[in-house]
């Protein structure tokens, strides 16, 4: 069983957009406040924004004014929309729970911003 499912990277060039989407089950996202990571190559994982269950999001100063995250409870469905992209915004992007304890992780979707 596959809890959480990442999907929507891909390459783009400086200054484009993407839209990540994840799936997950209802037992880890009704009720809890949810979360995009990212690891760059060589990097530690790092919490990108989070969205509480009600729908209240927060961001990393990295990304603020950029990304924005939303949900959708009825579908169980995370997303981040991803614009003003920038090299260094190059990483594996996974979805998770935020301010709890994560679950497994997915496989993540990969983000390369690169001419």
């Amino acid at each position: 069983q596959v809890h959480l499912v990442e999907s929507g990277g891909g390459l783009v060039q400086p200054g484009g957009s993407l839209r990540l989407s994840c799936a997950a089950s209802g037992s880890i996202f009704s009720g809890y406040a949810m979360g995009w990571y990212r690891q760059a190559p060589g990097k530690q994982r790092e919490l990108v924004a989070t969205i509480s269950s009600a729908g209240n999001p927060t961001y990393a100063d990295s990304v603020k004014g950029r990304f924005t995250i939303s949900r959708d409870n009825a579908r169980n469905t995370v997303s981040l929309q991803m614009n003003s992209l920038r090299p260094e915004d190059t990483a594996l992007y996974y979805c998770n729970r935020a301010q709890t304890s994560p679950v497994t992780w997915g496989k993540g979707t990969l983000v390369t911003v690169s001419s």
